[in-house]
């Protein structure tokens, strides 16, 4: 009788205090899910300027940048004592090295910088690679209250604990908010759905579904929320199975009359987490994301995950 794997849940580091915030987002999961968590430091260069929470500046400091990820382990251990935290430095392309960590993963969670509400994300190259072309969930975790030279910061040795108390964390990182996710009635996918409804029932919260298409004869749906047994057709259809599987969940629904993004972050303002898929593709064609999911990346309050699928 062969065990199925133990998949981690990965954190990628990069030297910047977003990384660190999310990585504590993730070790929060792997505890939820009572798996291991991985972090990989992949980035080939550090991140310059330095400076510590307290926002004094450091010189840049290569040797720094390398203890980051043990200091990040131990900062970690303290905040979830009995969590199995591994470190890894892989060489070459961030990128490549972190698809190679997601591959065996649950999920894989980045930090990113949030420039205010209007700006939205800034989500780099790296990131951005990474989430258009992973085979596994891809988690992006906004951090928003950069210092006040518009740098982030990098965790401090031996007085990271106490320091973080003061910290702010990251956006939707602690929120008791309902799982929202987007659904595509032209063809909704199994993966995408199974997420969300695992991730609602782990939180012990309802799940919202933001549909993309509403009947001008059903002004009770476009109204907004509404139950989805009132909820005639593939919606209803797509969400039995799951409904089914995991009856402790409060479903919700909401029709997104015109861009659906649109409906999605603002629903992100209260939600502990939106989910969105990307349809997985098998032929190098760049880094296309997707309208819908590119919007919600830029724009999301909460974390965003990105499920890929066929």
């Amino acid at each position: 009788m062969s065990l199925t794997p133990v998949r981690p849940v990965v954190a990628g580091l990069d030297g910047r205090r977003t990384s660190v915030e999310a990585a504590d987002w993730a070790a929060r999961e792997a505890v939820r899910r009572g798996v291991p968590l991985r972090l990989v430091h992949a980035w080939e260069q550090p991140i310059v300027p330095y400076a510590s929470l307290a926002r004094m500046a450091a010189p840049p400091d290569p040797e720094r940048s390398a203890e980051l990820p043990a200091r990040a382990r131990d900062f970690l251990a303290g905040r979830h004592p009995g969590l199995d935290i591994t470190v890894e430095r892989p060489g070459g392309d961030p990128a490549a090295a972190l698809l190679a960590a997601a591959a065996d993963a649950e999920m894989l969670v980045l930090g990113t910088r949030g420039l205010g509400r209007t700006a939205g994300f800034l989500l780099g190259s790296v990131a951005r690679s990474v989430v258009a072309r992973a085979e596994r969930p891809v988690v992006l975790v906004r951090f928003h209250e950069p210092d006040a030279d518009g740098a982030d910061t990098v965790r401090p040795g031996p007085a990271e604990a106490a320091a973080t108390e003061a910290a702010p964390a990251a956006e939707g990182a602690g929120r008791d908010g309902e799982v929202v996710v987007g659904v595509d009635l032209d063809g909704p996918d199994d993966a995408v759905l199974a997420f969300a409804f695992d991730a609602a029932v782990r939180r012990g919260t309802g799940l919202r579904v933001v549909h993309g298409r509403c009947p001008a004869d059903e002004p009770a749906v476009a109204a907004g929320l509404a139950e989805t047994d009132a909820l005639p057709g593939p919606l209803a259809e797509a969400l039995r199975p799951w409904r089914e599987k995991f009856p402790g969940v409060a479903v919700t629904a909401e029709a997104a009359i015109g861009r659906p993004g649109s409906h999605l972050v603002e629903a992100s303002a209260n939600a502990a987490l939106v989910v969105v898929g990307r349809a997985a593709r098998h032929a190098s064609l760049g880094t296309h994301i997707g309208p819908v999911t590119d919007a919600v990346l830029r724009q999301a309050a909460s974390p965003v995950a990105v499920v890929p699928h066929e």
